[in-house]
């Protein structure tokens, strides 16, 4: 690649301190990238190319003097809508949320912000976050660059497409049930979900998390070395642990490696998926790894309760607004959320217990195996337009039950490019480990990235205008 735009995180690493180019001219490629992509994907929120100049002239001047703050100073970096950023209004994807400028930095903004990271937008997601979707009451219909007919996924939409389109090399997304790993499949890249608490992040929640997505393996866990750095504001973190993030090689000889063909609940996979999931296990174990069958361990009736927790959840969110807000918020997330507005309190004890049957079930199927891989998603891309796959606020769900899991049981998983549809849409592959063991996921998403057979130029730009 001669485009300084599509230039790994790593590759502009090793450019700024061989003075091959400086974080201005960086910027400069990536501006005019956005300015050819943006009006047919609509990615970004709060985007200041003004700032970005200015941040990169600063890094520039670090570079040169031989002070740069670490291995991010001076490389573009998004930020998704609901991580807050010092200035910026948060609107969480709905119109229903007043503008209003946010205090300070959350703590990946504040991580990236220290490294002398280039911050030049804000990327769009969904009303509150709640759909696999770049349909939203506030932004703009979010698009997948493979195919700008089709949907990027959600909730990091902005996250997922601007990573496609080369917007610079990286992009924070969050993940509650599968708001990173799902974009990073439907768009072709790759989506880190940390453990519970390796990334800081605030406000923390049961199964919340920040992660990166990327085009390449080594760019999450490059940033995964700078935002996994302590913040005593979430008070769910895990302890600091400073792990060789870059040193991702390794093989597959001898790994138990589980195979879950169908999640168990929510909607079966379609033929090309499986396909492509197939031929992936078939390729690790062709390296030497031992490909254990699993059952599936997720049941109708956790799926059903999350459901229904969540939904609680966001009525009382949606409740406490004045009659004018509520109203804006997302027809389909406001039909939804009015599904728990009757529930007893014993109906939300109940709902709220088959996370922690979720949170059992995906701990025990973890333990017989090393990691677990399994589509990222049963089916691919969908219409743009629509808020899921189902478009039924009844079955909102059906498509994270690969992904939700992990997030209930605070387990490390990524989303890898495997394949792709006749149609050229990519397919995602999931790889999931223990708890806590987030560089061996790193470290076997690294040695897919080397293998896998079928890898397709990113998709071009439209033709610059005029």
């Amino acid at each position: 690649m001669t485009d300084l735009a599509d230039f790994s995180a790593v590759d502009l690493m090793i450019g700024y301190a061989r003075r091959a180019f400086s974080p201005v001219e960086v910027v400069e490629v990536v501006l005019a990238r956005i300015a050819r992509w943006e009006g047919v994907i609509h990615a970004l929120y709060a985007f200041d190319p003004e700032g970005a100049r200015r941040a990169a002239e600063a890094s520039a001047a670090r570079w040169a003097r031989g002070e740069a703050l670490g291995p991010l100073d001076g490389v573009p970096v998004t930020i998704k809508d609901n991580i807050a950023t010092r200035g910026v209004p948060m609107p969480l994807g709905t119109a229903a949320r007043p503008l209003v400028p946010e205090p300070e930095d959350a703590p990946p903004a504040a991580r990236l912000r220290e490294a002398g990271a280039v911050i030049f937008a804000k990327t769009t997601m969904p009303d509150y976050g709640m759909l696999s979707s770049g349909l939203s009451s506030f932004h703009p219909l979010t698009r997948n660059p493979w195919d700008p007919s089709r949907n990027p996924g959600g909730s990091s939409a902005g996250a997922g497409a601007a990573a496609a389109a080369g917007y610079g090399p990286l992009h924070i997304g969050t993940d509650i049930g599968g708001s990173i790993r799902p974009p990073a499949g439907w768009c072709g890249v790759v989506g880190f979900k940390p453990s519970l608490g390796r990334i800081p992040i605030d406000p923390p929640y049961l199964g919340r998390v920040a992660g990166p997505l990327a085009r390449s393996v080594e760019d999450v866990a490059l940033a995964l070395e700078i935002l996994s750095r302590p913040d005593p504001r979430d008070h769910m973190a895990l302890p600091y642990q400073p792990l060789p993030w870059r040193r991702l090689e390794g093989g597959v000889r001898g790994l138990r490696i589980g195979l879950l063909r169908e999640a168990g609940a929510g909607d079966p996979v379609e033929p090309e998926v499986r396909a492509v999931i197939e031929r992936a296990a078939g390729i690790f174990a062709a390296h030497g790894a031992e490909i254990v069958e699993m059952t599936p361990f997720l049941t109708e009736e956790m799926l059903a309760g999350q459901d229904l927790f969540w939904r609680v959840r966001s009525y009382a969110d949606i409740a406490a607004l004045p009659r004018e807000r509520a109203e804006r918020v997302l027809p389909f997330i406001r039909a939804w959320a009015e599904g728990g507005a009757g529930a007893s309190g014993l109906q939300v004890f109940q709902a709220f217990s088959q996370s922690l049957a979720i949170r059992a079930a995906a701990h025990r199927a973890s333990q017989s195996v090393d990691y677990i891989l399994s589509p990222t998603a049963p089916m691919p891309a969908f219409p743009a337009e629509l808020p899921s796959p189902r478009n039924d606020p009844a079955r909102p769900f059906t498509h994270i039950a690969f992904t939700l899991p992990y997030n209930m049981s605070e387990q490390p998983a990524v989303s890898v490019n495997a394949g792709f549809t006749a149609a050229g849409l990519p397919i995602g592959l999931q790889i999931a480990g223990r708890r806590f063991d987030d560089l061996g996921v790193l470290r076997l998403a690294r040695f897919w990235e080397q293998v896998c057979p079928e890898k397709r130029p990113w998709p071009a730009p439209p033709a610059a205008a005029g």
